[in-house]
C-alpha cells in the first residue's frame, strides 16, 4: 500500500494478487526448526556431559579406594612380617647368651665383647647378608613406597611406618582429582585402622591415640536452660513449661515423651527457632547468655521433613552443603574427604550418583532420604547438632547406622540432641543422657540413661521384664498403663522438680501435698545429679523473655564469601535446569502454538499498525512467562529457609537464580517471535520486535519473582493470571477516560504496547505516519520516542527484582 509499482516478493514467501504482504510461513518454520536443532543438541550434549563427568569421576574414586585399601593391607602385612622378624631375632639372641654363658668367663667375657655388631639387637639395623637375599617382593614394593617421597601411593595411613607424614603431601599440595580421592580414601583407610586399634585396646593403640596430633578437635558448645516456659501468644496456652537441664558436649541426648509432650518445641526453643509464641526463662550457651544463633555457622538443625532438593544427586546436595558451609581457607581436599566420610558412615556408598528424587519422579527410597537428610547438617561439621525424628522411617538396620554415625560425631565433642520414637533396646543403649517430657511440656527425668532405671525404682516404678524402659514409662505418662498405689502421672514432673530443688509452678502446689514429705528427692539414690550450677543462673524469680536480635558472630568460623557462593549456586541452579528440559521443551511448545495463533488470526491492516496483534501479545507472553517464573521460587522455599538459617547467602541465591533465568529471557522472544513475525508480517523488523519482547519478558519475570516470594503458589498464580489482563485493559482506555489513562501510563503493557506501535510507525514515511500517528493518538498513544518505553520496562524489571530480594529477606524466612 502507498507504492506506484509492483514489488517482488522475498525468496521462500508467497503473494496474492493485489495485496499489500507476503507470506513468509517459510522463514518462520526454517527459524523454528534450527532453533529446535540446537536446544535438543544443547540438552542432550548437556545431559551427556553431566553422565561423561559422574562416570568419570566414579573410576577415579573407584581406582582411589582400591588402591587405598591394597596399600593398607601391604601395609599391615609389612608390619606383621617386621613384628616376626623382631621376634626371630630377640629369641636367637636369648638362645646364644644361654650358650655363651656355659663357657670359662673369659671366652664368655670375650664372645660378650664381639657379640653386638654380629649380632644387633635392632631389627632396623642392617641384617646379615643371607637374610638380605631372602626378602621378598612385598617387602622390594614397600620399601620402594616409603622410600619414593614423590609417590601417593596409600600415604597418610601411619600402619606400622612412622615416617610416613613427612613423605605426604599437604592437602594444599593436591591438585588432581586422582590426588584429591587417593588423599581422601588414604584417610579413611587411616581412620578405620585406628578405629579397629581402638577396639581392641592393645597399648600400641591407646599410646597411639595419645600421641596422635591429627585428631581435630571442635569447639564446644554447652546449652543449659532454666525456667523455659513457651507460651503461644493468642491463646495463652503453655507448651512447655519449667524445662530446667542443660545438654553437654561429647554427648548424646534423647528427647522422648508421649504426643504433645512438646519434644519439638523444645528442639525448637533449644536452636531458637521457635516462632508465634513468648518465651521466658534463661538460656545460657557455654555459661553465658549469648543467642544461639551466634553459633548458627557451627550448629546444625536437622527438620523431621526431609528437605532435600531432588533433582540432585546424594553426593551433590552433601558437597554443596560442604562447599558453602565449611571454613573458607580448608583446601579441597579436606572437604573430600569430609563428604566421603560421611557417604560411608551414612552407608549411602551405592546411591551416591542417583538422584534424590521428587513425589512426581521416582528416587532413591525413604530411609536413604532420610539419612541424607541427616548428612547435609554432619558434612559442616557442626559441634552442636540437633536432630527432629531422625529414625523416623527407618528400619531397625539403618537406624543402628545412623546411631553409630552420631556416635562418632560425638567422640570429636559434638553436642547431639535428638527426639525419638520408640526406640529398640540396642538404640535406647547408645544414647548418654535422657530428657523425659510429660504432657504439658514438662520434665519427668532429665539424666543419665543409667540411671533412669535406678531413679524410677526409688519412687516405685519399675521395668518389668522384656520391656524397653522407655516404651514402659511412655505408657504411663499416656495413661496407658497405671504407675504403683499412690503415684498417678500427674505427680511425677512435681517429685523431678522436689527431687533437684527446682521451684514448683503455683497452679501444681497441690500435688506436692499428694506427694508427702517423703517424697522429696529422698528415695532416687542421687540418681541424676543437679542439672545446672546454681551460680550461673539468675534468680529464679527472675523471668525475662528471651529476644533474639541480630546477633554477632560467635562461631569462629569464616565461611565463603558472596562471590564464591554465588558461583557455588549457579553451578547447582545450572545442573537443575539442566535437568527440567521436559519442563523447558513444554514452556516453548506452548509459546510456539501461542505465536502461531495470534499471528495467524490478527494479520496487520494498513491502518492500525498491528495493534490488536500486539495487545494479544503482550496478554499471552505476560502471562506464559510469568507462570514459567513462578518455578524458580516457589518450589525451592523450604530450602532456601533451611539453607539460610545455616548462614548461607541470601544474595549469592538470588542473583544465582535470576543469572539461570537470563537464559529463558534470551531464548523465549526468540520462540515466540519465531511463529508470530512470520504469520503476522508486521510492518516492522524482526530485531526491533526481539528487543520490545526482550525487555518485556525482563519485566514481567521480575513481577513474578514478586509474587512468587510473597504469595503461596496458588495464589500467585492467580495474580499472574489477572495482571496483565487487567493492566492491558486499563492500558487500552481511551483518551477521554482521565483515569484510565492516568493509570495506564504507569503499566508496562503501556510502554510495551507503544514500543511495537512505534517501531511499525517508523517503516512509514509522508502522510500515511502522519495519518496513522492521528489514529493512535485517539486510542491514547503519543507515539514519541520508542527508547523511552524500553528503558521504563527496564527500570521496571530491575525495580521488582529490588523488591523481590527485600521480599526474599522479610518474608521468605516465615
Amino acid at each position: 500500500m502507498g507504492s506506484t509499482g509492483e514489488k517482488a516478493c522475498f525468496k521462500l514467501s508467497s503473494c496474492n494478487p493485489n495485496t499489500y504482504k507476503q507470506n513468509m510461513h517459510a522463514y518462520g518454520f526454517i527459524l523454528i526448526g534450527a532453533l529446535s536443532l540446537i536446544l535438543m543438541v544443547f540438552y542432550n550434549c548437556s545431559d551427556q556431559v553431566l553422565s561423561t563427568r559422574h562416570a568419570r569421576l566414579a573410576k577415579s574414586r573407584e581406582r582411589a579406594a582400591r588402591s587405598a585399601r591394597e596399600t593398607a593391607e601391604a601395609r599391615k602385612r609389612w608390619k606383621i612380617a617386621k613384628d616376626v622378624a623382631k621376634k626371630r631375632t630377640v629369641g636367637l639372641q636369648q638362645q646364644l647368651s644361654h650358650t655363651f654363658s656355659r663357657k670359662t668367663g673369659v671366652e664368655a667375657s670375650t664372645n660378650e665383647s664381639s657379640l653386638p655388631p654380629k649380632f644387633p639387637s635392632n631389627s632396623s639395623k642392617p641384617t646379615p647378608a643371607g637374610k638380605e637375599k631372602k626378602s621378598g617382593n612385598l617387602t622390594k614394593m614397600l620399601q620402594s613406597i616409603e622410600n619414593d617421597s614423590d609417590s601417593h601411593e596409600g600415604f597418610h595411613l601411619q600402619i606400622g611406618d612412622k615416617n610416613i607424614k613427612k613423605q605426604m603431601p599437604k592437602a594444599k599440595q593436591l591438585h588432581t582429582k586422582s590426588q584429591i580421592f587417593k588423599y581422601a580414601y588414604g584417610q579413611l583407610e587411616k581412620e578405620k585402622a585406628m578405629e579397629q586399634k581402638n577396639k581392641n585396646l592393645t597399648f600400641s593403640g591407646v599410646i597411639s591415640m595419645a600421641t596422635d596430633t591429627d585428631i581435630r578437635t571442635r569447639p564446644t558448645i554447652e546449652v543449659a536452660f532454666k525456667d523455659l516456659t513457651i507460651t503461644l501468644k493468642k491463646k495463652h496456652k503453655h507448651l512447655m513449661r519449667s524445662v530446667t537441664g542443660k545438654i553437654l558436649p561429647g554427648r548424646i541426648s534423647a528427647v522422648m515423651g508421649p504426643s504433645g509432650a512438646g519434644k519439638t518445641t523444645f528442639l525448637s526453643a533449644v536452636a531458637g527457632k521457635s516462632t508465634g509464641c513468648t518465651m521466658s526463662g534463661s538460656i545460657l550457651v557455654n555459661g553465658k547468655p549469648d543467642s544461639i544463633h551466634c553459633y548458627k555457622k557451627i550448629t546444625g538443625f536437622v527438620p523431621q521433613d526431609d528437605i532435600v532438593h531432588g533433582n540432585l544427586t546424594v553426593e551433590e546436595n552433601l558437597r554443596f552443603s560442604a562447599r558453602c558451609r565449611l571454613s573458607a581457607d580448608m583446601p579441597k581436599p579436606d572437604k573430600v574427604l569430609v563428604v566421603e566420610r560421611v557417604i560411608e558412615s551414612l552407608g549411602l556408598q551405592l546411591v551416591r550418583d542417583s538422584l534424590v528424587g521428587t513425589v512426581e519422579k521416582r528416587g532413591i527410597s525413604g530411609g536413604q532420604r532420610k539419612r541424607v537428610n541427616v548428612g547435609l547438617e554432619m558434612v559442616m561439621e557442626p559441634s552442636l547438632l540437633i536432630l527432629d525424628e531422625p529414625t523416623s522411617g527407618l528400619d531397625s538396620a539403618s537406624s543402628n547406622l545412623l546411631l553409630r554415625a552420631l556416635r562418632r560425631e560425638a567422640l570429636e565433642g559434638v553436642n547431639i540432641c535428638m527426639v525419638l520414637h520408640q526406640p529398640s533396646y540396642t538404640l535406647y543403649k547408645m544414647f548418654d543422657d535422657l530428657i523425659l517430657l510429660a504432657k504439658g511440656g514438662l520434665i519427668v527425668y532429665h539424666g543419665p540413661v543409667k540411671k533412669v532405671e535406678e531413679y524410677f525404682a526409688g519412687i516405685g516404678i519399675t521395668v518389668p521384664e522384656r520391656v524397653t524402659p522407655p516404651d514402659h514409662f511412655i505408657d504411663i505418662l499416656e495413661g496407658i498403663t497405671k504407675p504403683c498405689a499412690g503415684l498417678t502421672a500427674e505427680q511425677l514432673p512435681v517429685r523431678w522438680m522436689l527431687h533437684n530443688g527446682y521451684p514448683v509452678p503455683p497452679d501444681m502446689l497441690q500435688l506436692c501435698d499428694q506427694i508427702g514429705s517423703s517424697s522429696n528427692g529422698g528415695s532416687a539414690h542421687g540418681a541424676s545429679e543437679k542439672s545446672l550450677p546454681g551460680d550461673a543462673w539468675q534468680d529464679s524469680r527472675d523471668h525475662k523473655p528471651l529476644h533474639f536480635l541480630k546477633p554477632h558472630d560467635l562461631s569462629n568460623r569464616v565461611t565463603p564469601g558472596v562471590l564464591r557462593q554465588y558461583r557455588y549456586f549457579l553451578g547447582r541452579s545450572i545442573k537443575q535446569r539442566l535437568r527440567e528440559a521436559q519442563l523447558q521443551a513444554a514452556d516453548f511448545l506452548i509459546l510456539l502454538l501461542a505465536g502461531a495463533c495470534l499471528g495467524t488470526l490478527s494479520q496487520v491492516k494498513g491502518d492500525t499498525f498491528g495493534y490488536h496483534g500486539y495487545m494479544y501479545t503482550i496478554i499471552a507472553v505476560s502471562l506464559l512467562c510469568k507462570i514459567s517464573a513462578l518455578r524458580s521460587f516457589s518450589l525451592d522455599k523450604l530450602h532456601y529457609r533451611r539453607e539460610n538459617d545455616s548462614g548461607t547467602s541470601s544474595l549469592a541465591y538470588f542473583m544465582a537464580k535470576d543469572t539461570v533465568d537470563h537464559f529463558n529471557t534470551l531464548i523465549k522472544p526468540l520462540v515466540f517471535l519465531s511463529m508470530f513475525f512470520f504469520f503476522n508480517n508486521p510492518r516492522s523488523t524482526f530485531t526491533d520486535n526481539y528487543v520490545v519482547l526482550l525487555c518485556l519478558v525482563y519485566c514481567v519475570t521480575g513481577i513474578a519473582y514478586v509474587f512468587a516470594i510473597f504469595f503461596p503458589p496458588s495464589q500467585a498464580q492467580l495474580w499472574c493470571v489477572l495482571l496483565p489482563v487487567v493492566l492491558t485493559l486499563i492500558a487500552n482506555q481511551g483518551k477521554d477516560d482521565k483515569i484510565g489513562k492516568y493509570l495506564g501510563s504507569y503499566s508496562y503493557p503501556k510502554w510495551a504496547l507503544e514500543a511495537f506501535l512505534i517501531a511499525n510507525a517508523q517503516r512509514y514515511s509522508g502522510v500515511w505516519l502522519i495519518t496513522r500517528c492521528d489514529t493512535l493518538n485517539e486510542l491514547g498513544y503519543s507515539v514519541q520516542n520508542w527508547t523511552y518505553c524500553l528503558v521504563l520496562l527496564i527500570i521496571t524489571g530491575i525495580s521488582c527484582r529490588l523488591l523481590a530480594f527485600f521480599c526474599l529477606l522479610t518474608f521468605g524466612k516465615k
